[in-house]
């Protein structure tokens, strides 16, 4: 196996090294950053991609600020009391654009690899990228029950923002009991008469704070551990079916309409079957956003996390882009220092084992006085490249000439250093 094929396959590598490879001049636009999402994580990776100096581009199909574009108030954003979610989300796309940000409309239908290569496949074209951000969002979920989907729009919804005020001085319900059915709930009572929050549980699950202003309210009325089975109406919402979970009793809720917030599922349609996600498809990653392949970040709320809000979705913004930032830099200096001397000996090791950091310097050195000159890699900082070219232990001594590596030479004891000869030129 050739040096270029192995890192190409494992890191994707940079621009010059892309440009020049076997695959050849595919006139594919490539970019160092691509940001898919343009809500609150992906705006904000934009924010401190660009600050990193990075090129970025951020693809949005809809308006930026994401799903708080339909979230009337916003309490909880540090440093702002009070805000719309459009008028955050406005707040969000200015900033971006002080760092001339560049924005594109649309539609990313898969992110994928290729020989190494990221690749966004878009509606517009193709776009190689060196390291990708996928900040997507989520979605509210569907309730699933008979007659939902012919009222969609003829009553039911899943945006209070956006339908709110069709139901001036109605009754309607709001299934959930979480966060967003609490909070919305409360919100609707600026229009309408009565508001139902129907829950399968005897409690909410939402903060105290918004559970204690929304049954303070005196339009709010819940209705305990019951399920909503069938909704009615001629057109028009007309009555919700409604089931007692605990008795199994059956009974009748007459409202002009029904609000959906039973929960989230994560828009992972780009890169549904390439990264590693949970059972619910929320995808995994690490503290610094790396998803389970190399060079792909996740940001925001389709990660597998414990707490979805604006506030931690910007936070993983700003670790992924410059995590993105690191990794990018790190294969720029590896393609440097590995793929353009004509021989090069590299010594891969572990950072965080204190022998091998110790024999890293103990390498180096020896190297200086014989007038050579050695690579050292973090194995440990580049453990899918270790893995790719089959290293199977660390620390280990390779030889790489014309893009060809050698026979790998373990070093288990500092006694192995008298066993491995050198020549100026970088050779063994």
């Amino acid at each position: 196996m050739t040096l270029r094929g192995c890192l190409a396959w494992s890191s994707g590598f940079v621009y010059n090294f892309l440009r020049n490879d076997d695959r050849g001049d595919t006139g594919m636009e490539k970019r160092e950053l691509v940001i898919v999402g343009a809500g609150p994580a992906g705006l904000t990776a934009a924010i401190y991609g660009r600050r990193a100096g990075l090129d970025v581009l951020l693809i949005e199909k809809g308006a930026a600020g994401g799903q708080i574009n339909i979230t009337e108030e916003i309490e909880n954003w540090p440093g702002v009391q009070h805000a719309t979610g459009p008028e955050l989300g406005a707040m969000f796309r200015a900033h971006a654009e002080k760092f001339n940000t560049e924005f594109r409309d649309a539609d990313v239908t898969k992110i994928e690899v290729r020989d190494g290569a990221k690749i966004v496949v878009t509606n517009k074209g193709e776009i190689e990228a060196e390291a990708v951000i996928v900040a997507t969002g989520a979605y509210f979920r569907r309730l699933g029950c008979e007659g939902e989907a012919e009222h969609i729009g003829q009553g039911v919804s899943y945006c209070a923002v956006c339908d709110g005020a069709f139901f001036e001085d109605e009754e309607i319900a709001v299934v959930g009991g979480g966060n967003s059915a609490v909070e919305e709930g409360d919100y609707l009572t600026k229009f309408a008469s009565k508001v139902y929050i129907i829950h399968r549980r005897d409690e909410f699950r939402a903060d105290r704070a918004a559970v204690e202003r929304a049954l303070s309210n005196p339009k709010i009325v819940p209705v305990w551990n019951s399920v909503v089975e069938k909704i009615e109406g001629d057109g028009m919402v007309e009555n919700l079916v409604l089931k007692n979970v605990k008795t199994g009793e059956i009974s009748d809720l007459p409202v002009a309409g029904v609000f959906m917030f039973v929960g989230q599922a994560p828009h992972d349609e780009a890169v549904k079957g390439l990264l590693e996600t949970t059972k619910g498809g929320w995808i995994k990653t690490n503290e610094r956003m790396e998803t389970s392949v190399e060079g792909i970040f996740a940001a925001g709320d389709l990660r597998d996390k414990s707490l979805r809000q604006v506030v931690t979705a910007a936070a993983d913004g700003a670790i992924a882009a410059m995590s993105a930032s690191s990794y990018i830099a790190e294969q720029v200096h590896l393609h440097s220092k590995l793929m353009e001397p004509e021989k090069v000996v590299a010594l891969f090791f572990s950072s965080i084992d204190a022998g091998q950091a110790k024999l890293s310097g103990d390498v180096e050195s020896a190297f200086e006085r014989a007038g050579a000159a050695v690579v050292l890699v973090d194995g440990y900082k580049n453990a899918r490249m270790v893995q790719k070219l089959g290293l199977t232990d660390l620390p280990v001594m390779i030889r790489i000439e014309s893009g060809k590596i050698g026979e790998p030479k373990f070093l288990h004891h500092p006694g192995v250093l008298k066993t491995v000869p050198f020549d100026k030129e970088g050779g063994r």
